[in-house]
């Protein structure tokens, strides 16, 4: 069978002072980049890009302290900075005109971008963003959930022992992630979690002025219908999607009605798996 891949490269630039790596898929279409949460470095988003790059010029980010992206002990984790490295990231590249996908990190890095650096951002696609910050509901998931797979990965951890940490996963996607865990640096994960309760994006929210899209996890006990409504009031004109079906990680629980989430947010439908 012919390959039917949308790949096209993986590669390093220097950007805000770092070096961030990132894949590129399709090359064809408007410009979308995609930046993943807290333990995802960009390979492991690459089913989606593989979708994504049928009808855009995709880009996935490997944000700092991830994947092949550029780590150290005296890196800035914070927010601002890693909201800093995707407009420079862009700017680096001569991207004009892009919409950013961000999925739970990724989402509240997207928030921040577009109030502090909304040069070129046309399109905010929110995917289960955390919603927790000062005096307000915790982030579900614990901080040890992360640094103990991380540190079994770091060993070398079994596809057995990964399932503990993600029990409805295929063994493909077990797989996939415990090849690359052990790339995201542990300071970076414990940064971005704290920040999930410091960081303050609700006052962020009525600073987007690009047409903006909420994907809600049914399962994901992250966004309640309070949080919604909330987000609502804070940015009247949000476009709103539920995946009933789906956990947090959404494409991994139900991929189709992922992209069948999007609608025509993005300009174009993504097509369905057995659509030619």
């Amino acid at each position: 069978m012919p390959n039917t891949s949308h790949f096209l490269y993986g590669a390093n630039v220097r950007a805000n002072g770092i070096r961030q790596h990132y894949l590129r898929y399709g090359g064809q279409g408007p410009t979308v980049v995609i930046v993943p949460g807290i333990t995802s470095p960009a390979v492991t988003w690459g089913f989606v890009a593989e979708r994504f790059g049928r009808h855009f010029d995709t880009y996935v980010l490997d944000v700092r302290g991830r994947g092949l992206s550029e780590a150290s002990d005296s890196l800035d984790y914070g927010l601002d900075a890693c909201a800093a490295d995707v407009a420079a990231f862009a700017e680096a590249l001569g991207l004009g005109a892009y919409q950013l996908v961000g999925h739970s990190m990724g989402a509240r890095i997207g928030i921040r971008l577009a109030r502090q650096h909304p040069q070129g951002l046309e399109k905010l696609v929110l995917i289960d963003p955390p919603v927790s910050g000062p005096g307000r509901r915790r982030y579900p998931s614990q901080l040890p959930w992360y640094i103990d797979s991380i540190r079994l990965a770091q060993r070398g951890i079994t596809i057995a022992q990964m399932r503990q940490f993600c029990p409805t996963w295929t063994e493909e996607q077990l797989r996939l992630r415990a090849e690359w865990l052990q790339t995201c640096d542990e300071r970076a994960i414990v940064t971005t979690f704290d920040g999930f309760h410091q960081d303050d994006i609700h006052a962020d929210v009525p600073h987007i002025k690009v047409p903006a899209l909420l994907m809600v996890a049914g399962r994901g006990g992250v966004i309640q219908a309070e949080d919604q409504k909330e987000l609502e009031q804070l940015l009247p004109g949000l476009q709103l999607a539920h995946v009933p079906n789906a956990g947090h990680m959404i494409p991994w629980d139900d991929e189709e009605g992922f992209y069948a989430a999007f609608g025509n947010f993005l300009g174009h439908a993504l097509t369905p798996a057995n659509a030619a």
